[in-house]
């Protein structure tokens, strides 16, 4: 079995346009046992870039919606808006038999109150797997804030599960591809 996590974003302004071109044919041609998953950038909010994505149907689409909307200006300034929540319930219109896909990233000063409203909102459009991990600071002076606790990311899970989520991986050092066969399979988007 082959799993080969994807990724369509690009660093130019082109990603709000639409996805590479190759994404079709090269999932056309895959090998029948081969799996795709894809990480997508909000193409800033445009629909047909998605759709072309969804259309090239791959066997999960993710796209991590990084944090709660008050965190997401400090840790990421060019992504200072609201959490793009089109990404995730676009596809599952075009498509809703495909596995969507989110990563959410804690220790960034947020409330669980936020996190929780951020995993209804992605349980609302019908998001299936859903990754919970620690923001790691590359410097001691970016974004001070304590870890959070093993039991937090455990409590964490559990509500997400509660919420509708399919598959969810809460941890320290959980990232969107941790475990991504085992999340699949957990699915059914494995043969």
């Amino acid at each position: 079995m082959q799993w080969s996590p994807a990724s369509t974003a690009t660093t130019t302004s082109s990603a709000a346009h639409a996805p590479s071109p190759w994404s079709s044919r090269r999932f056309a041609a895959r090998p029948p046992t081969a799996r795709v998953e894809v990480l997508i950038p909000d193409f800033q909010g445009n629909p047909d870039a998605i759709r072309a994505v969804v259309e090239a149907r791959p066997d999960v689409l993710n796209h991590n919606t990084e944090s709660v909307p008050a965190s997401i200006a400090p840790s990421a300034p060019a992504r200072a808006t609201s959490v793009p929540l089109s990404c995730c319930a676009s596809p599952k219109s075009c498509a809703p038999q495909d596995s969507q896909k989110s990563g959410v990233m804690v220790g960034l000063g947020e409330e669980t109150s936020e996190l929780l409203e951020v995993f209804r909102d992605l349980a609302r459009v019908h998001c299936d797997i859903l990754t919970i991990g620690q923001y790691l600071r590359p410097r001691a002076t970016i974004c001070p804030c304590p870890p959070l606790h093993p039991r937090e990311f455990a409590d964490l899970k559990t509500e997400a599960l509660r919420l509708g989520f399919r598959h969810v991986e809460s941890g320290p050092l959980v990232r969107s591809s941790y475990h991504a066969h085992e999340q699949a399979a957990s699915l059914g988007c494995l043969l």
